[in-house]
This record gives C-alpha cells, sequence and structure tokens, in this order.
C-alpha cells in the first residue's frame, strides 16, 4: 500500500524542473535514479540505477539479460559518446537460423525458446560506461531494485494485462508461471510481484559486476536453458564470456538552426530519423501544426509529410542498414545532403509515391544488396536524464519481443534478440545485410537523440520504444517539439502518425484515425491501428534566469518524469 501511494504521488508531480531530470517508464525507475542524483550521482549513475529497477517493474521489456544503446554528453569535456550495447549472434549461428524447409519460420516459432536468444550486452556496455565516467560506487546502483525485487511492488494494469495475453507462452516455462501465473492463472493489477530470484542476480551483478552474468555459475544457466530448451539456441559460456561493448561515434546532421545527434549501426534508428528529418527540412513544417480536425488541410498535409518521408527513408533502411562491424554500410552516403535532397525531391504534396525504393547513396561499396522484407520487432523502454552538471543521458535498452524469449533464468526474462535479424540469408542470389552472422549484432531501430543548439549545448533528448515505428514516433516527436513550439509532455502525447516500411499507420482512437479516407484517396497504403509508443523527452531552456527543464512520459505506458 505504501509503494502504491507513491505510485501515485509521483504520477502527480508536475514535469517541470531546474537542476536535474529523469523521464523513464515506470515511477520507481524515476524514483531510484533520481535517489542516484540526490546522492551526488551523474546521469550515468541514474541509468544504471533505473535500469536495474526496469529489469524489476517492468520485465516485459527489458533487463538484465537484454542490451541497451546509450548516447551520453559529457558536459565538462563537451564530448558525445555512444555505447553500444547491443546484443551478439552466437559463434556457431548459422545463416539459416530462422529457416524451415527453406522458409522463414514464423515469428513467435523463431522467437519464443532458445533458437532468438542473443549474447546480452546491457551490463557490459553500463559497466564500461560507468568505469569511464561514473561517479558513485557500482554497487550503490543496485541498492533500491534490489530492495524493490525483494519486498514487491504491486504490478500495473498494463502489466496484468500483458501477462494474461501471453500467459499461454509464459506458462510453458517453469520460472516464469511460478513468477507471473501463480496458482495458474495471471497476476491482478495491484497484486504485489516479488522476484527474489532476481533480487539474487541483482546482488550478485553489483558485488562482482557484469562478470556475474557472463562468467561463472549464472553464465553457465543462461547457456543450459538457451541450449536445452525444445526449441534450442546455440549459445556457450564461451560467448558470454567473450561478450564486449563498442564505444562507437554518433551520427549527426543539420536541422533548421539544431544539429541532431543519434546511434549508428547497428542501429538503423539514428540513421533513419536523420534522414526524415532531412526530408522535413525542405518542407515548411511549422505551417503544418496537427493539432485540429482530419478535415483540416495543415492537419493532412502533415501527416502526409511525416509519412511520405518515413517510407523513402525504411526503403533506405531495409537495404543498407545492419551491423557496420560486417557489413560495409554506406553511413556517409545515407546521410548526404546531396543525397538527400534528390530524395526529398520524391515527395509530392498532392500524392503518395508508388512503392519507394532504395536510393543510390554516394560512396556504396560491395555486392548489390537485397531489400529485406519487413518483419516484427517489438518490445523495449527508453529512460532520457539531464544532471545537475547538464551531463545528458539517452539510453533505450530492449529484451525485443514482449517478455522477450519466454524463458528465465534466475529471475531474468532472456531476450529474443536475434529475430531482428533477417530470417531470409539472401533473395533472388542477393545477401541481406541484416543477415544472421556469428558475432554480427541484428540491426535494431532504437533511436536514442539528443538534440543541440545553435550554442553547440544540449537542447532535448528523447526516445522511444515501440519496434521499428520507434523511428516515427521519435521523428514525430522532434518535428513537434522543434517545429511547432511543443512542450515535451503534448508532445509525446500526440496521436501517432508514422511509417511502418511502405504503409502509414495512424493511431486507432484518436483524431489521426480520421485521417486514413483521405490519405489512402492520396494513395497512401494506410493501418490504423493500437500504438505502444513510449516516449521519454526532457526539454533544456537556457534563459536570462537560468535553466529550465521540462519533461513528458508518454501516456500509453506507466512512465513519469521526475525532477527538481
Amino acid at each position: 500500500m505504501i509503494r502504491l501511494v507513491l505510485l501515485l504521488l509521483l504520477l502527480a508531480v508536475p514535469a517541470r524542473a531546474q537542476r536535474q531530470m529523469i523521464a523513464v517508464a515506470h515511477p520507481l525507475a524515476a524514483e531510484a535514479g533520481s535517489a542516484m542524483l540526490r546522492a551526488g550521482g551523474n546521469a550515468i549513475d541514474a541509468a544504471i540505477a533505473a535500469q536495474a529497477m526496469l529489469a524489476v517493474v517492468e520485465p516485459q521489456a527489458s533487463g538484465l539479460a537484454g542490451g541497451a544503446l546509450l548516447l551520453h554528453w559529457d558536459a565538462a569535456a563537451r564530448r558525445l559518446a555512444a555505447w553500444d550495447g547491443r546484443e551478439t549472434a552466437p559463434a556457431a549461428a548459422p545463416p539459416g537460423l530462422f529457416l524451415r524447409d527453406g522458409q522463414p519460420m514464423p515469428f513467435l516459432d523463431a522467437a519464443v525458446g532458445g533458437r532468438a536468444v542473443g549474447v546480452p550486452g546491457a551490463m557490459r556496455m553500463l559497466e564500461a560506461a560507468h568505469k569511464d565516467q561514473g561517479r558513485l560506487p557500482w554497487a550503490q546502483l543496485f541498492a533500491p531494485a534490489i530492495a524493490v525485487a525483494d519486498a514487491g511492488f504491486p504490478i500495473s494494469a498494463r502489466l496484468s494485462a500483458q501477462i494474461a495475453a501471453d500467459a499461454d507462452r509464459l506458462g510453458r516455462d517453469p520460472q516464469a508461471r511460478a513468477l507471473l501465473l501463480p496458482g495458474g492463472r495471471p497476476l491482478a493489477a495491484g497484486a504485489p510481484l516479488r522476484n527474489p530470484a532476481l533480487a539474487a542476480t541483482l546482488r550478485a551483478v553489483a558485488e562482482q559486476g557484469a562478470d556475474a552474468l557472463h562468467l561463472g555459475p549464472i553464465a553457465a544457466d543462461i547457456a543450459t536453458a538457451v541450449r536445452a530448451h525444445a526449441n534450442p539456441g546455440f549459445m556457450t559460456t564461451d560467448d558470454l564470456a567473450g561478450y564486449a561493448p563498442r564505444l562507437r561515434e554518433a551520427v549527426c546532421a543539420p536541422y533548421r538552426t539544431w544539429t541532431l545527434c543519434g546511434f549508428p549501426p547497428p542501429s538503423s534508428g539514428g540513421v533513419a530519423v536523420l534522414q526524415i528529418m532531412a526530408l522535413l527540412g525542405h518542407q515548411d513544417m511549422a505551417s503544418l501544426d496537427p493539432r485540429g480536425t482530419p478535415s483540416e488541410a495543415r492537419v493532412l498535409d502533415a501527416a502526409h509529410l511525416l509519412g511520405e518521408a518515413g517510407r523513402i527513408a525504411f526503403a533506405d533502411r531495409n537495404r543498407y542498414l545492419a551491423d557496420g562491424d560486417q557489413v560495409a554500410v554506406p553511413l556517409r552516403g545515407l546521410l548526404d545532403p546531396a543525397y538527400l535532397t534528390l530524395r526529398a525531391q520524391l515527395i509530392d504534396r498532392d500524392r503518395a509515391l508508388a512503392g519507394p525504393r532504395a536510393g543510390n547513396p554516394p560512396w556504396s561499396a560491395g555486392a548489390p544488396l537485397a531489400a529485406q522484407p519487413p518483419q516484427p520487432e517489438n518490445g523495449t523502454s527508453h529512460l532520457s536524464i539531464v544532471d545537475a552538471a547538464g551531463n545528458v543521458v539517452a539510453m533505450t535498452t530492449t529484451i525485443e519481443d514482449v517478455f522477450g524469449a519466454r524463458l528465465m533464468v534466475r529471475g531474468m526474462l532472456l531476450n529474443n534478440e536475434l529475430t531482428d535479424f533477417s530470417f531470409l540469408p539472401e533473395i533472388d542470389g542477393r545477401p541481406v545485410a541484416n543477415r544472421v552472422a556469428p558475432g554480427k549484432r541484428p540491426r535494431s531501430s532504437m533511436s536514442p537523440t539528443i538534440v543541440f543548439g545553435a550554442d553547440g549545448l544540449p537542447a532535448a533528448v528523447v526516445g522511444s520504444a515501440g519496434g521499428f515505428r520507434i523511428i516515427g514516433h521519435v521523428a514525430q516527436t522532434l518535428v513537434a517539439m522543434l517545429d511547432w513550439g511543443m512542450d515535451p509532455q503534448p508532445a509525446v502525447a500526440l496521436p501517432r502518425i508514422g511509417a511502418a516500411n511502405e504503409r502509414i499507420e495512424l493511431e486507432a482512437g484518436t483524431s489521426a484515425a480520421g485521417l486514413a479516407p483521405a490519405l489512402q484517396a492520396r494513395g497512401f497504403p494506410v493501418e490504423v491501428r493500437t500504438m505502444t509508443s513510449g516516449l521519454h523527452a526532457i526539454r533544456m531552456l537556457r534563459e536570462a534566469g537560468g535553466l529550465r527543464l521540462k519533461g513528458g512520459a508518454d501516456p500509453r505506458r506507466d512512465g513519469v518524469a521526475l525532477g527538481e
């Protein structure tokens, strides 16, 4: 009851601050991060504490056995770093991992069990970032999550509904069944969820660092669970021991008076968001404020442009983007201003482009690539943090599908991240860039983004959950804040409009759904569907009176922006 009251109080806190702020997918995670900031920690410390708590309170989306991509702005050094904790394919993973009789497996046949479990990277990456930039002792960062895992917390209506919807698959795993389906019935909203096994795992990580997961008995249990499952995978303890995070260079590009920075490959998100924004930069988006009725031309035109720019970016994404450590990604060409100006000329304000195709960016090299067909992407969580020293973190974290592989080890749900690879390794004799290969990182859509003002200082930080829809969610929110002058909270709450490969998706139950007939009349393939974005944004405003922070948490999830 005390924790339930705490939840309600935190949800009521206005998303305004002058020193520091965290926006994340659960109030207890926001409080865990805030506690580290109050204790003298920085944005990296807060991110680690929040991620540990998310593993407890949002197990369906992220956790210790998943991956994460983190952008970090070091205010003192004026340095932007991109920390890559993306999962990797085991050394023995074959190109046809997801083929059955030469054909792609149904998604859930591939995702559930050991086959799709990638070597986790989140904790190794956070450990490396902490060694480089953290301030508080590593073990201190896990104390809030350990306490909640031991004592329990009342689960939200959203988590309860997700458990119920996935009860059949969760029920096949003994540990998941005992934790989430006690007595064979899904936990009801408000029911306490205690996870002492996860508390013990968190203690081990707090004491031993990421070695607790990658070496020794926990690693052995993970590898055994993956290989012994009825749908077995290929992971070994050597794969876990050999995992290493990567420190990469962010991708950045101008947008009007700002500079936008996102995550490079293996994420497709940074490049795709920057491409969308570059295409929209050729349009007068400020005149197309979407807050109106579907019958208004400016509302329809805003949806048209958001969708068309996204469709063009997705065409490039599906052909070229993959793990740049193993594939020659024409990164420079995809973000070349002249190339993007040519791509922008494809946009007709009155009619949809028929079947957008990948372009031919300069500096392309290697064999011709086949475009990867669309396939499901789900899951994830995002957190945005600004600390009192001006350091900024944008981190998106995932176990891929809802509840990942539905395979639990020591209180942790394992990821099914390998289903982010193309199920088809080649098409018509041409290789797919994002095909499975040993040690390769599957292409991601995670799009942690930091916006810099003309003064070179951070002006906004944003990211989202939502699989491949993350790209459109983030691009729409950037336009809302930068072109339409919206504060973060209304920006992240906007009815969602965005591309999903060749089609435009509109959020059901909102005014956006009313745009479907007019967009279809313009030639767009349209789908109206429920959206489960998980946007978390912070705006940093520097004025004569000092710094003002405004935060926004997506009302579609359980998150909150908390600051002081």
